[in-house]
């Protein structure tokens, strides 16, 4: 069966589809999603306590790479195969570029129930990730539609580096890294403890809303639809070849095989809106929240696990 987390995603989206009076409050679900990247960042962080050293910078270089490679390979793709526009397709590109919060949590829930090792390290893969995809993406649409303009540039560099994620996460790790879960255990024990709840929580709420996004269902956008289910497994192949080649354990394998096939819906939507006003963002909410993270959630992480167990 899958894991019980994933089961509150299809009680969402069971409740979405029969039109129940299930909701979970705004705050709430604002409350959900900054408990679990806090935590997530310091369950990291308290992983990285006495173990910083120099021997993960290449790792985190390649991982960033891959962040920024990953819109590179997929704007002609949308362009040409998807048939976007030029701001879709940037859109969409820094999107799948970028991370799903979300998609970490259940892959790494999943990994630690399975007692696979796991790289203390795995956390700044999200902001390794996030960053170089959205800038990347934004240098793509520049450069396709011939606008240039360093002070919006730094509105953007402002947008990415200050989001509340990417605060939460580095800030987590690094709290976590000072303090290790001895002396942090006042606060530690109490998030720790709760991360699978309010992870739960969180897919419920996330069910909810993927839901509401297909509602109905825009056959006529099919060519995106295909896209988001097409892309996260072929993405999830690069993702885990690069956690092969860099030796990394089984655990930290499947956390970047998770992300590399995942989408954001949160950091990117706030930096398109941002930087590419022409985009449709409802189009990206709807390929990464209703169809890539249902997939990667429901069937896609199992079987990621299976096909590294095959490779490693």
């Amino acid at each position: 069966m899958p894991d019980i987390v994933v089961m509150f995603f299809l009680l969402g989206l069971l409740a979405g589809v029969v039109k129940s009076d299930l909701t979970i409050p705004k705050a709430a679900y604002d409350t959900l999603s900054l408990l679990l990247m806090l935590t997530i960042g310091l369950k990291g962080g308290m992983a990285l306590y006495g173990n910083l050293g120099w021997s993960i910078v290449p790792e985190l270089l390649a991982v960033a790479a891959l962040g920024a490679l990953i819109p590179l390979a997929l704007m002609p793709v949308l362009r040409r195969l998807v048939r976007l526009s030029a701001a879709d397709s940037a859109s969409i590109a820094a999107h799948y570029g970028s991370v799903s919060a979300g998609t970490f949590a259940v892959a790494l829930a999943f990994a630690e129930s399975r007692a696979l090792p796991i790289g203390a390290e795995v956390t700044l893969y999200l902001v390794m990730m996030e960053l170089p995809a959205i800038m990347v993406a934004i240098a793509l649409y520049r450069r396709h539609s011939g606008k240039a303009s360093s002070e919006a540039l730094q509105g953007i560099w402002h947008e990415t580096l200050t989001n509340r994620g990417v605060i939460l996460l580095a800030g987590g790790a690094v709290i976590g890294a000072m303090y290790g879960p001895a002396d942090g255990a006042n606060v530690t024990d109490l998030l720790m403890g709760a991360f699978h709840a309010v992870l739960a929580l969180f897919l419920l709420q996330m069910g909810l809303t993927a839901a509401e996004t297909l509602r109905p269902i825009p056959w006529y956008h099919w060519r995106l639809l295909t896209f988001a289910l097409v892309a996260p497994p072929l993405l999830s192949l690069v993702g885990m070849l690069a956690g092969l080649a860099l030796g990394l354990p089984a655990g930290s394998v499947l956390i970047l095989t998770a992300l590399t096939a995942s989408a954001s819906y949160i950091a990117a939507p706030a930096a398109m809106r941002t930087a590419i006003p022409q985009a449709n963002i409802g189009l990206a909410m709807l390929a990464s929240l209703g169809f890539t993270f249902p997939l990667n959630v429901i069937v896609g992480i199992p079987l990621y696990y299976q096909l590294t167990l095959l490779l490693s």
